[in-house]
């Protein structure tokens, strides 16, 4: 089964990681390297796509003639998606267990425990559990 763990922050947690000292950012992104490493090696790894920052995220709608129409950031909106994983695992307890470790990834005073929304990618062949 594949699923998609989508990765959360606010984006005062943004402004934050934007000050991390080099040591830390390094030291975070060596742990997301082994946790991939580790997941193609299982065969589990599918893909994962860090997002730019929000501040220069645009949701889009169709206008007229199916034109689209543009909104800018929502200074409002508390948390944003910061990326993702797909991971093809054998049950979701295993997909939160992924999660769980992408969650504790360090950061520059520990463990960082950003939120991960676990959702199971829905195909033909997929039922829901």
């Amino acid at each position: 089964m594949r699923y998609i763990l989508l990765m959360h922050g606010e984006k005062s947690g943004v402004d934050e990681y934007m000050k991390w000292p080099k040591e830390a950012i390094e030291r975070h992104f060596a742990g997301l390297r082994s946790m991939a490493k580790e997941l193609s090696e299982s065969g589990e790894f599918v893909g994962t796509e860090g997002l730019d920052i929000p501040h220069r995220a645009k949701v889009v709608r169709a206008g007229k003639n199916g034109a689209p129409i543009t909104d800018g950031i929502f200074p409002e909106a508390k948390e944003f998606l910061l990326g993702y994983w797909i991971v093809d695992v054998e049950n979701a307890e295993r997909a939160y267990e992924i999660a769980a470790r992408i969650s504790g990834m360090p950061g520059p005073n520990g463990p960082l425990s950003m939120p991960i929304e676990v959702r199971q990618i829905m195909t033909h062949k997929a039922e829901a559990e």
